[in-house]
This record gives C-alpha cells, structure tokens and sequence, in this order.
C-alpha cells in the first residue's frame, strides 16, 4: 500500500515538475527576447530553426509534426516569418496550393544571430547537472513521450 501511495505522489510530482519546467522555460527565453529586442519570438525562432537544421524545405505539415503544433498555429507563425522575409514559400511541383516552406538568407542570419543566446539559455538551464545525467534526463522524457504517442491523437 505504502509503494503505491509513493508510485502516485511521484507521478502527480513529474506532471507538474515538466508542467513547470516547461514554463519557466518558456517565460525565461521570452524575457530574454525582450531585452534583446529581437524581432521574432522564441517560437517562431524554434520553427526558424527546425526549417533550418532540415537542410532542405520542409513541408507545414511536417514542422507541425516536429513542433507537435496543430497546422493553425504553425500556419500563424509560418505567415508572420514570412511577413519579415525569413522565410518563404514554394510551390510543390506535384500538387496545387502545397507549398514547402524555405529559410532565406535573412532567416539564416537572424537564426544565427539568435542562436548564442540560446545556448546561454540553455546552460542556464542545465548549470550544475553532469552530462551523464542530462542524457539519463533526455532517454527518460523520451521514454515517457512514446509512452503517450499511443494514447494521445494530436490534431496535426
């Protein structure tokens, strides 16, 4: 009985630590984007990033996919990049009112402009924890994401 009571206080305990986590996150990259007046926000610099990394265009469907972002919202930030000429889009050869979406050379010098702050970011976070246990950290939030993956129907 004890073990049990221990197994759900933990549970609860891990919900609302990523829950936390996350937003702290969240709100510190915000802040930080304030006081270096950066044009865009730390979303629209993940999706930025993602593009990116590819090396190639990526279709919306398949940053919604990475972003776990439902295609409205990836839509909304694809627009405003697009708006500031970090991005553009290009029509799929195969199909009408398609596009891929591309970085520009302008997204490639903003996202590398950012990009130092981000890892500032980023050891702030992880101040203080061995690289052994943020690998533990990462294979573990990865376990407890294909734990969900079957049970969770994301409308992207």
């Amino acid at each position: 009985m004890q073990e049990t009571q221990t197994n759900n206080l933990l549970n609860k305990k891990v919900g609302a630590m990523l829950v936390a986590t996350g937003i702290l996150s969240k709100v510190m990259a915000l802040q930080e984007y304030a006081l270096k007046k950066y044009e865009i926000t730390p979303e629209q610099y993940l999706v930025l990033s993602i593009i990116m990394d590819a090396g190639t265009e990526l279709y919306q469907r398949q940053i919604s996919e990475i972003t776990y972002k439902d295609r409205p919202n990836v839509s909304r930030i694809i627009n405003i990049l697009e708006n500031l000429g970090l991005v553009r889009r290009i029509e799929d050869v195969n199909k009408r009112k398609i596009f891929k979406i591309a970085i520009t050379q302008k997204g490639i010098e903003l996202r590398n402009k950012i990009q130092p702050t981000m890892y500032e970011l980023r050891a702030i976070t992880t101040a203080g924890i061995s690289n052994d246990d943020l690998e533990k950290t990462l294979k573990i939030l990865e376990k407890m994401q294909l734990n969900m993956m079957d049970k969770v129907k994301l409308q992207i």
